[in-house]
This record gives C-alpha cells, sequence and structure tokens, in this order.
C-alpha cells in the first residue's frame, strides 16, 4: 500500500500536486486479504501499542492499520487509514526539532487511483489528500482505530482512540471492505529503526462468513494468528508483533 499522506500534512490540499520524494519506502507488515468474491469486511478493530519514537529520529514516519475498498461496480475503491505518524521539521504537525517525543493521530481515506502498490493488501490507490483531523498523542500508549460500515448512510465511519478518548472521526462512500493489513511507512528520509510494536485484539467482521480468510495472510517481520470462531464470520488475532526495521 502506498500513501502520499505524510506529505500532505498539513500544506497538501486534494487539488495540489505532491512535491517529488526524496526517499519512500514500506518496512514490516502483517497482511490479509482479499476477501472471498461473496463477502466483504463489515468492521475492522486493532489496537497499535506504540512504541518510542524511530532512532535516529527523521524522517516521516508512519505507523497504520489500513483497508482496501471496492465498489459494487468491480471498481477499485479507497484506502482507508487510522495512523500514527512522527514528522520531524519546520511545518510537521508533530515535531519541530528531532528531540520532541510525540506522535500524531489521525484517520484519513485516499481517494484517487494513481498508483497501485502490490503490498499490504491488494487494490490499493494513492492521492495527495488529506482528510481529517490530527491531534498530537505522546509515545508509548494506546492507540485505537476502528472502520464500520453504516448501513443507514452506506458510508464507512473511521474511529481514531487515544486511551479511550476520541481524537478523530471520519465518513466516506469507499464502497466495501476488500481486505485489511498493517504497514510501516518512511517518506523523505530513511527513518532510522521502528522499534518492535504490537496490534492487539485485532477483530475483522464479514459481511458473510469467508472460512479461508487466514489462507489470505501474507507477512513480512511479522507474526500473529488469524483465527475464526464462527466458521467465519469474525476472524481475531490476540496480538501481531511487528519485528524492528531499519530503513536503508
Amino acid at each position: 500500500m502506498k500513501s502520499f499522506l505524510l506529505l500532505g500534512i498539513p500544506l497538501v490540499s486534494a487539488a495540489a500536486v505532491a512535491p517529488r520524494q526524496n526517499y519512500f519506502s514500506f518496512g514490516n507488515y502483517f497482511s490479509t486479504g482479499a476477501v472471498a468474491t461473496d463477502s466483504w469486511i463489515r468492521q475492522a478493530t486493532t489496537t497499535l501499542v506504540l512504541p518510542a519514537l524511530n532512532s535516529p529520529h527523521d524522517g516521516n514516519l508512519g505507523l497504520w492499520p489500513g483497508m482496501g475498498t471496492k465498489f459494487d461496480s468491480g471498481a477499485d475503491g479507497h484506502l482507508i487509514q487510522g495512523l500514527a505518524i512522527s514528522t520531524v521539521g519546520i511545518g510537521s504537525p508533530c515535531n519541530l526539532a528531532a528531540n520532541e517525543n510525540k506522535w500524531c493521530g489521525t484517520n484519513t481515506t485516499v481517494l484517487h487511483h494513481t498508483e497501485r502498490i502490490p503490498a499490504i493488501v491488494l487494490h490499493m490507490t494513492v492521492s495527495f489528500s488529506l482528510i481529517g483531523t490530527v491531534d498530537l498523542i505522546f509515545y508509548c500508549t494506546t492507540h485505537a482505530f476502528a472502520d464500520k460500515y453504516n448501513d443507514a448512510t452506506s458510508k464507512f465511519d473511521q474511529t481514531v482512540s487515544v486511551n479511550g478518548n476520541v481524537v478523530s472521526t471520519l465518513s466516506t462512500a469507499s464502497g466495501h471492505g476488500a481486505g485489511w493489513g498493517t504497514a510501516m511507512e518512511c517518506q523523505q528520509v530513511k527513518c532510522g529503526t521502528v522499534p518492535l510494536h504490537h496490534y492487539v485484539d485485532t477483530k475483522i467482521i464479514m459481511n458473510t462468513p469467508d472460512p479461508n480468510y487466514s489462507r489470505t495472510v501474507a507477512t513480512l517481520g511479522a507474526s500473529g494468528s488469524l483465527v475464526t470462531a464462527d466458521g467465519g464470520k469474525t476472524w481475531t488475532a490476540a496480538d501481531i508483533t511487528i519485528q524492528p526495521y531499519t530503513f536503508v
């Protein structure tokens, strides 16, 4: 999955063109998807136990779970992201100096079909727009993400919470969930080493049972077991461990 979100904070709008990347890379991930042809993801929740910041503290770093979507027409949909991000430098919403120890929390929907990257989750697209709110949070805390399909509005309702307090919400007409995964994303300059971290209490609820969904799991530097107790309607992972990763 690829997102230019970090380039867009806080200056780039939907109509703007993102500047050329000096550096761009993904790290370790836990991936699931795509869903069976007769099902889709109705709800996905997880909690990121934030580690200390990357060391050396540099670059634009994002740790995030995301869900790719598809429209009923079969067209690729959007990328729904809840993010914990750390950026360094003038204009950053998180850290103006490398010795500041803060994360930012936000959620976004990536809207435009400009590029597809076959990593993490299938059918991902990217744009240059940031939608949502940004709130400062300190490291070494819990950061919960929830994406739920709203039948009344035909939209996905996104919520980001920090220690149980909602800090960001967003609703978008994005189709139906087609896959879910985590990502470790670095932009502009090398982000150093990202410490080991965990996603806990992950739950993926299908619209109709998908008994073979666990077979879609793919990982890089990550571990965790996706299990079901109801024939594939609900899938859970008690702990997803993401190993340290050094951007080179």
